[in-house]
C-alpha cells in the first residue's frame, strides 16, 4: 500500500547560502496558513533543527545515512511524518556534498525519499551566471528530481528580472526571490549558528516568515510537494514504544547541553528507559532515583563559569560516577566530565573531575567529519570489536591525559586516517564522538542493559532477606 506524503527538499549550492533561514521562513509561513509542517535536517547538525522547531512548532528530525544507515532513512521519515500536511527537508552544505562517495549528501537523501529538490542560490553579486549555476546543478546528476530554484539575497527587482529571464530561457522554474535584509541574519560562532536554546529568535523568524509569504510562491511549493511520488505506508516496528518503563535515565538538557537527536533518545525509550531531563546549569543535584546518566554535546566552554559555580551539581555527578552508575557522555558532555576546561580567553574553570584530563579550546577546528569507531574492550556500549558509525566536530583538545589506553580505534571516512579516542573506566564511557542510537541499536541496548543490571544489583544490596 502506497500513499502520498507531501514533501520537498530545500538544498543549496554551498554552506552559507541561506538554507536554514529560508526553510525556517517557509515552515513558519505554512504554519501561519494553518498547515501542519514537519521539518527535517539532512546530516548530523544539531543546531538547525532548533530553528525548524520554533518555526513549525514540531520536533525536527535528522536524516543521516551514515549515522543510521540508508535503510532506516525512510523508516524515520514515515514514523515521524505522523499527521503532517507537508514535510520540508533542509539539506546540508551543497546539494552533492557529504561524506566520502557522497554518503548522507542532500542528493542521496532526496533520492532515498524520492523527493523533489528546490535549490537555493545566493545571488548576491551575481546576475545571469546564477542561471548557469542552476543548469549545472540540474544536469550534474539527472537522477535527482531537480524542480527549480529559490534566489536569495536579491538586491532589486531589476536584479531579480535579469536572473529570472535567464532561468526562463533554460526552462528552470524560479519559486521566488528573497531580497537582502540584514534583519534576517542569524547569529553565528565557532560551531555555526547560535543554538535556539540560548536565545529566543521568534521575532527574527516572524520577519523571515513575512518575507517568504510575500516573495516566494508558496502555493507552487505546496503543489510541488503534493505531487511527490507515493511512498510505502508502513512504519518500522523498531520505532514503536514496545517496553514499559523499566528504569530512569537522566539526560542533561539546557543552554550548555542540547545536542540530541530525538529519534536517538526514543530508541532508548524503546528499550524501556524513562528519560528525565535536568539542567547542569540550573539544578543543584541530579534527579532522584535515576539508573543512568547521559551528558550530550553542546557548549560547556561558553557556560564554563556558571558550570563551575554550580559545585553541588558537579559533586552530585562525581558521586554518581564513584558509585559506578552508567554514564555516557559525548563531546561537550565529555569535556564537562573532565577536571577542567580552558576557554578561548585562556581562563581555566573546574568541572566534574570524573575524567583526569583538561579540555582546552583552540582557535582551529580540530576535527570535523564522519568516523567509523571500533570498541577496543568490552564496555557499557558493547563488546570488543563492535563498530559504531559516528560524527566528530570540535575545537577543543585534551590535555594532561592520564589514561594511556583509549576505548575506540577510529578511522576517518573521508581520508582513511586512523587514530585512537575516548575514555572508559568501569561504567563511564565518554568521547568526542556523536552517535545516533537508531543507527547502533546494539549500543543502545548495551547501555540500557548496564542501567538495568546495576539497578537490580543495588536493589538486592538493599534487600533484607
Amino acid at each position: 500500500m502506497k500513499k502520498i506524503f507531501p514533501r520537498i527538499v530545500i538544498a543549496a549550492t554551498q554552506s552559507g547560502s541561506g538554507k536554514t533561514t529560508i526553510v525556517s521562513g517557509i515552515a513558519a509561513a505554512l504554519k501561519n496558513r494553518g498547515l501542519k509542517v514537519q521539518t527535517y535536517k539532512v546530516g548530523p547538525d544539531y543546531i538547525d533543527p532548533g530553528f525548524h522547531e520554533i518555526s513549525s512548532g514540531r520536533t525536527s528530525h535528522n536524516l543521516d545515512s551514515w549515522l543510521v544507515g540508508e535503510k532506516k532513512i525512510a523508516d524515520i521519515f514515515l514514523s515521524t511524518f505522523n499527521d503532517a500536511d507537508i514535510a520540508i527537508i533542509e539539506g546540508v552544505m551543497g546539494l552533492f556534498d557529504g561524506g566520502r562517495g557522497g554518503i548522507s549528501s542532500t542528493a542521496e537523501i532526496s533520492k532515498i525519499l524520492n523527493a523533489p529538490v528546490v535549490l537555493v542560490i545566493d545571488a548576491k553579486s551575481m546576475g545571469t551566471s546564477a542561471a548557469a549555476v542552476a543548469l549545472g546543478f540540474k544536469n550534474f546528476d539527472k537522477t535527482v528530481n531537480f524542480a527549480g530554484v529559490i534566489l536569495n539575497r536579491i538586491g532589486s527587482e531589476s536584479h531579480k528580472k535579469i536572473i529570472c529571464d535567464a532561468l526562463n530561457e533554460i526552462n528552470i522554474k524560479c519559486f521566488g526571490a528573497i531580497k537582502r535584509d540584514e534583519n534576517f541574519i542569524l547569529p553565528e560562532r565557532h560551531l555555526g549558528l547560535v543554538p535556539t536554546a540560548e536565545n529566543n529568535f521568534s521575532e527574527v523568524i516572524e520577519k523571515i516568515s513575512d518575507a517568504v509569504e510575500n516573495q516566494i510562491d508558496l502555493d507552487a511549493l505546496i503543489n510541488l510537494a503534493k505531487n511527490s511520488a507515493p511512498l510505502p505506508d508502513k512504519k518500522n516496528s523498531s520505532f514503536l514504544i514496545t517496553h514499559s518503563k523499566l528504569f530512569r535515565v537522566a539526560v542533561a538538557k539546557d543552554e550548555a547541553f542540547n545536542f540530541y537527536y530525538a529519534e536517538s533518545l526514543r530508541e532508548l525509550e524503546n528499550f524501556g528507559a524513562e528519560i528525565i531531563f535536568f539542567s547542569p546549569l540550573h539544578d543543584k543535584n541530579l534527579p532522584k532515583n535515576i539508573d543512568g546518566l547521559i551528558l550530550g554535546g553542546g557548549f560547556p566552554e561558553i557556560f564554563a563559569e556558571k558550570l563551575e559555580e554550580n559545585k553541588s551539581m558537579r559533586d552530585s555527578i562525581k558521586n554518581f560516577a564513584e558509585n559506578n552508575f552508567p554514564i555516557f557522555a559525548e563531546c561537550g558532555g565529555y569535556m564537562y566530565l573532565m577536571k577542567s576546561i580552558k576557554n578561548f580567553d585562556g581562563k581555566i574553570f573546574e568541572m566534574c573531575g570524573v575524567i583526569p584530563n583538561r579540555a582546552e579550546m583552540t582557535k582551529k577546528l580540530q576535527m570535523v567529519g564522519y568516523v567509523e569507531a571500533a570498541l577496543k574492550k568490552n564496555c557499557i556500549l558493547g563488546k570488543i570489536g563492535d563498530k559504531i558509525h559516528a560524527h566528530e566536530f570540535h575545537f577543543s583538545v585534551e590535555k594532561e591525559n592520564l589514561s594511556d589506553e583509549k576505548i575506540f580505534d577510529c578511522q576517518k571516512l573521508r581520508t582513511g586516517e586512523k587514530y585512537s579516542a575516548g575514555y572508559f573506566d568501569k561504567n563511564i564511557f565518554a568521547s568526542y564522538l556523536h552517535i545516533h542510537f537508531a543507527g547502533c541499536m546494539k549500543a543502545a541496548e548495551s547501555f540500557v542493559n548496564a542501567c538495568k543490571k546495576l539497578k537490580e544489583e543495588k536493589f538486592y544490596e538493599n534487600c533484607n532477606f
